[in-house]
């Protein structure tokens, strides 16, 4: 055994310092607490749940099924807990992790409204010194910044917003309080994933609900229901194999991929596993066939059905025209999962508004005016997304080795080594950040193998008396060119998605999660653990 590292600078308040509470830092504090790591964890929200705390807006759910969404590190919970729906709804997964952080006693080691507003290395002592928004300071050992990948949340910077005299809201930051729709005439702004869900639900009550779209995405039916008690009973029967078997493969979820081409099998054929998928639910359509992400006439087959689904759904021709995307292949943006969301448009009450040929020009008092027309509104909920991935990160002041900012490192792009470590930022681990799978794969088993691996390294350094650990610089460009290369052999950089930055003014256009798949990497990490920790270095 080595040397313990706390014995190497008394005044260390804790070993490990977590940063978020969601789904990554309640598991982090369990496995730091499980090895004798002291840890202590900062959460901006007023309880846990990250994610799932903030996005509350109406329709708010999960597009994985909640089976597969879920811990795995513990057989007693997957036992205990029994979900209510197929994909489940926000208040459901925030009750889960509730129920997670008491069963486990993970409260008394997180600090909630508390959000880390810088973090600076110490190069003489190996430590960081953590600061948050209530002027407390405390020098930790390590760092694992859990803060999230979509957290961040995009601000509305359209002119004259201040001067708006209605209720105006951001999915990504939803009141706890009961928002009322009824009688009033709502505009929605944006028709990601969060728009898509809220859409339909806000338009059951709505006077009159305007969409502003400025690009039409590709959604298909969740087909959620509930979750019969044989279902769950044979889940939990099998819950250990099925787990191992989802981690063999790219998405770490058992979607069951089709191994051929869509262009080498007949039409009937098909359309016939397309319909299949459709009528299956989820975002498993894209594993309809085995190239619909790397090869673009696959892909334009695939994105052909849906548009005509949607022609067949939406009645008036002009609308259904509008809402068919044409600018992106299917999939390479966020492939949304939805209930009823084209059947909307359908409604008396629901007016789509093309703001890609007519932008918002400002807010007004009364409204919004886009170059076409002046709609008068009661109400505004943004649905703009997120900076995503990086965000989280860049909002912190993070000063690493030498005085070298984290802002002025990613400047022309953010790079890390296997999304675990950063050059010139040592002691600081990811979870689930840039240059990972984690937001192509489920992320609940995505965090679990970053933190298992992360637990690996800390005790690995425990045991061989190393108190700093430190990405290379060689290894972060191999790795930042390996990323670049995955993603050059699919589609996915074709499509000005947040997977590149797209959506924010100014941010470096560089392709963000490694695309290789979930399995792939897994293993990768395995192999650099295996002969010592391969492209970190190490005092």
């Amino acid at each position: 055994m080595g040397t313990d590292p706390v014995s190497e600078a008394q005044d260390i308040d804790y070993e490990v310092v977590i940063v978020g509470a969601g789904f990554a830092g309640l598991y982090a504090l369990h496995e730091m607490r499980r090895l004798g790591f002291s840890a202590h964890v900062y959460e901006a929200g007023d309880g846990v749940g990250g994610t799932w705390y903030w996005n509350r807006y109406p329709g708010a759910r999960c597009d994985v099924e909640s089976m597969d969404y879920s811990y795995s590190f513990s057989e007693e919970l997957q036992q205990d807990w029994t979900w209510s729906e197929r994909y489940a709804a926000q208040p459901e997964i925030l009750a889960y992790l509730n129920f997670v952080a008491d069963r486990f006693d993970l409260r008394r080691d997180i600090q909630l409204e508390t959000r880390v507003v810088a973090a600076t290395f110490d190069d003489a002592s190996n430590t960081w010194l953590v600061t948050t928004d209530g002027g407390e300071s405390v020098r930790t050992r390590f760092c694992v910044m859990a803060a999230g990948c979509l957290s961040a949340a995009r601000m509305p910077d359209f002119p004259g917003l201040s001067s708006f005299e209605g209720e105006w809201y951001r999915t990504s930051m939803w009141p706890r309080h009961p928002v009322e729709f009824r009688g009033k005439r709502v505009g929605i702004v944006g028709t990601g994933s969060s728009g898509v869900q809220a859409i339909p639900v806000v338009a059951q009550t709505a006077d009159h609900l305007y969409v502003f779209q400025r690009t039409a995405n590709y959604s298909v039916p969740a087909r959620n229901r509930p979750v019969t008690a044989q279902e769950a009973v044979d889940w939990k029967l099998d819950y250990r194999d099925h787990r191992r078997l989802a981690r063999t493969t790219p998405s770490a979820m058992l979607r069951f991929p089709n191994p051929r081409s869509a262009t080498q099998v007949s039409p009937e054929e098909r359309d016939a596993e397309f319909e299949a998928r459709w009528e299956g639910g989820g975002p498993g359509f894209i594993a309809a066939f085995a190239d619909l992400l790397d090869n673009r006439e696959a892909n334009e087959l695939a994105a052909d059905f849906v548009r005509r689904k949607i022609s067949r759904i939406v009645e008036d021709p002009e609308v259904a025209k509008e809402l068919m995307p044409t600018t992106h292949p299917l999939g390479t943006k966020r492939l949304c999962a939805d209930t009823n969301y084209y059947q909307t448009y359908n409604r008396d009450n629901v007016t789509l508004v093309n703001v890609q040929k007519n932008p918002i020009v400002e807010i007004l008092p009364k409204g919004l005016r886009t170059t076409e027309t002046d709609y008068e509104l009661d109400m505004i909920v943004y649905a703009i997304g997120f900076d995503a991935m990086t965000g989280a990160l860049l909002r912190i002041d993070v000063t690493g080795a030498g005085g070298t900012k984290l802002a002025d490192h990613w400047a022309a792009g953010a790079r890390t080594y296997m999304g675990l470590g950063i050059a010139g930022f040592p002691n600081m681990l990811l979870v689930a950040s840039v240059g990972s799978p984690a937001v192509l794969a489920n992320m609940p088993t995505a965090i679990e193998q970053h933190i298992d691996w992360i637990s690996d390294l800390l005790t690995s350094m425990r045991d061989k008396g190393r108190v700093r650990v430190e990405a290379t610089s060689e290894a972060e460009e191999e790795w930042v060119q390996r990323v670049n290369r995955e993603a050059a052999k699919t589609l996915y950089p074709t499509a000005n998605s947040w997977y590149v930055g797209a959506n924010i003014e100014g941010k470096p256009r560089v392709f963000l999660p490694f695309v290789g798949g979930f399995a792939r990497y897994a293993k990768l990490c395995d192999n650099v653990a295996a002969r010592d920790y391969a492209g970190f270095m190490f005092a």
